[in-house]
């Protein structure tokens, strides 16, 4: 078993550049849990219980144990763990808190490395923040409407969009791009309803010149992502749902690396008489605790 260092394609943001962004954006949140050191200490036996396990099961060499060794070293340099974590554990975590609070509304699915909050507020029917390029893309027109399980609409609820552009770059995470490239908070009609122009998004790869990309390739797996939009929403008094969604028929939907796709979460485009992508999706919020 070794790590394959894999260059990246010529003017392609590093590996390391994106990765080392998304872990100085994350360590700069607040992030605290009320986990008592009794629940603390069970996760942890658990966690070592099953390494344990798997170093038996496999027969696990000193050589392996080494290269491992060397690649969580390279996962901490390259600042790729907010990156390795979404993309092979982070749907689980999401499921089973979903299920645990007996929910009813919208699925969630993954957030993701990407996320930058306090994108700027646009109108319930706006364009997102895009460049002259980004609009020789698809358009897409998304729409829908924001509610309560019961199906009443939710006016001010906010839609928080953002997604990667024409090329699979996120705003803030690659060279060149404006900083609040294709992200926005939609702030919803007194109906609950929005509608946004945006464009439609590519398939993309994960870094793969880094150590996330060097595990993936050292079991001959792919790095590819299916087009999506990532969603944040919210309003008081309820459930806040973060979630992705997807394009039906798209490449890599049936077989994305993260494990992220729900057939809950999968659009069906519609092409309008002005050549746009037109989509219609609504979100049920369920009450908070």
């Amino acid at each position: 078993m070794t790590f394959h260092n894999l260059s990246a394609e010529q003017g392609d943001p590093s590996a390391k550049g994106s990765g080392n962004a998304a872990t100085d954006k994350f360590k700069h949140e607040a992030v605290k849990s009320d986990t008592s050191p009794e629940r603390a200490f069970a996760i942890y036996q658990d966690v070592f219980k099953a390494i344990e396990d798997i170093a038996h099961k496999h027969q696990v060499t000193y050589d392996e144990y080494r290269v491992l060794k060397n690649w969580l070293i390279q996962v901490g340099e390259y600042g790729e763990w907010p990156l390795w974590l979404d993309v092979f554990v982070e749907h689980e975590i999401e499921k089973v808190n979903y299920e645990r609070k007996g929910y009813t509304g919208t699925k969630g699915s993954i957030e993701g490395p990407y996320y930058v909050e306090n994108s700027p507020k646009l109108e319930w029917n706006a364009e997102m923040p895009m460049r002259d390029k980004d609009r020789e893309a698809t358009p897409l027109i998304f729409s829908g409407q924001v509610t309560d399980v019961d199906g009443n609409g939710l006016g001010g609820a906010t839609v928080e969009l953002w997604h990667a552009d024409e090329d699979g770059y996120y705003s803030q995470f690659a060279p060149g791009i404006p900083e609040w490239n294709l992200r926005g908070t939609i702030v919803t009609n007194e109906n609950g309803e929005y509608s946004i122009k945006t464009l439609q998004p590519a398939p993309y790869q994960i870094p793969t010149d880094g150590p996330t990309g060097w595990f993936i390739a050292s079991y001959e797996g792919h790095p590819w992502r299916p087009a999506h939009l990532h969603l944040r929403v919210k309003h008081p008094g309820y459930r806040e749902i973060t979630t992705q969604l997807y394009f039906r028929g798209g490449d890599w939907v049936d077989n994305d690396v993260a494990t992220a796709v729900k057939p809950e979460l999968i659009l069906d485009p519609q092409q309008d008489d002005n050549g746009n992508n037109t989509v219609n999706y609504s979100f049920a919020l369920d009450k908070e605790d």
